[in-house]
């Protein structure tokens, strides 16, 4: 971070017996171990080092073009996908085949992801459309209306009897899933919100009163907080149930994703390639910066006792 790249290159000169390849550095840079799996490779004028995983499989035949969003059922049966091939389709997890085409949405499906369930699918398209499908038959159960520009991104709240959603318009929505009703707009932001994550907030937090007393067909919205990803550089947070806003934390350019690594901590990426993890409590200076490179932060995720970043290079 904060020094120009350094590039080099590596060269296969043959195998070993036991098919290991044998492989060699250019100038400034070591090759550490080889295995089947993994290359590692080193510079030790810098002291970094980074490991090459090869892929564990790979399914190339699900799309045609970039894929934009996806996610794995709860059991690990199922996949759902979405690509710039303007298709959404649910595949089996373990060897790739494509199960169903979910065909109803106009121009490009942005997201998509899977109720706790396994057997339901969230999906936002460009068309401003929020719909619910079932994995079983590809029929399109419910359609939300309501946002005015491309939805970003989704979240479910518990089970599943509510969920939300955010937009290019600049507001997160609450919905009900039985009525196919808005139960309310969270957050009205003016400016794109690219993503968002709900989550249990830390019970020292006064999560604000709601001005209204809730509906009750809101389920579950009691004591979580919504995090909102902005592109004019700033992270939100929101009292689920309150509509309160909770912080505004701004970053250094847009933020394209959070999530919530647990009821303190939360984690969210820029367009500019800084990740930040903010304590909930006190959100006004990072726990931590993480800087790997200038390329945008596009997905976070929890895993074991840290997190998965995917970045735009």
């Amino acid at each position: 971070p904060g020094k120009p790249t350094l590039y080099g290159s590596v060269t296969r000169r043959g195998l070993s017996s036991e098919g290991i390849p044998d492989i060699t550095a250019s100038e400034g840079f070591l090759v550490q171990e080889v295995t089947k799996k993994s290359i590692l490779i080193s510079c030790p004028h810098e002291n970094v080092s980074t490991k090459f995983l090869a892929p564990y499989t790979t399914f190339s035949r699900i799309h045609q073009k970039s894929i934009t969003c996806l996610d794995i059922s709860s059991g690990g049966g199922l996949g759902v996908s979405t690509s710039t091939d303007g298709t959404m389709k649910i595949w089996q997890a373990a060897n790739g085949e494509i199960r169903r085409l979910l065909e109803g949405h106009v121009y490009d499906v942005n997201c998509c992801r899977f109720f706790p369930s396994g057997l339901v699918v969230l999906s936002g398209g460009m068309d401003a459309q929020l719909k619910i499908w079932s994995a079983e038959d590809a029929s399109c159960v419910v359609t939300f209306k309501g946002h005015k520009g491309g939805i970003l991104d989704t979240a479910i709240v518990d089970r599943g009897r509510n969920v939300l959603s955010c937009s290019r318009d600049g507001t997160a929505r609450l919905w009900d899933c039985g009525k196919s009703a808005c139960l309310g707009v969270i957050a009205d932001c003016g400016s794109p919100v690219n993503g968002i994550a709900v989550g249990t907030a830390d019970d020292s937090l006064n999560l604000g009163t709601p001005e209204n007393p809730p509906s009750e067909r809101e389920i579950g919205t009691e004591g979580k907080m919504l995090l909102l990803a902005r592109e004019d550089k700033k992270l939100q947070g929101v009292g689920l149930q309150s509509r309160q806003p909770l912080f505004l934390f701004v970053g250094s350019d847009a933020f394209n994703c959070c999530t919530f690594l647990s009821s303190t901590y939360i984690l969210a990426g820029t367009q500019d390639g800084n990740i930040y993890q903010l304590d909930v409590r006190n959100t006004n200076t990072p726990i931590q910066v993480i800087h790997r490179s200038g390329a945008p932060v596009l997905s976070l995720l929890p895993y074991r006792d840290g997190f998965i970043a995917s970045q735009g290079n």
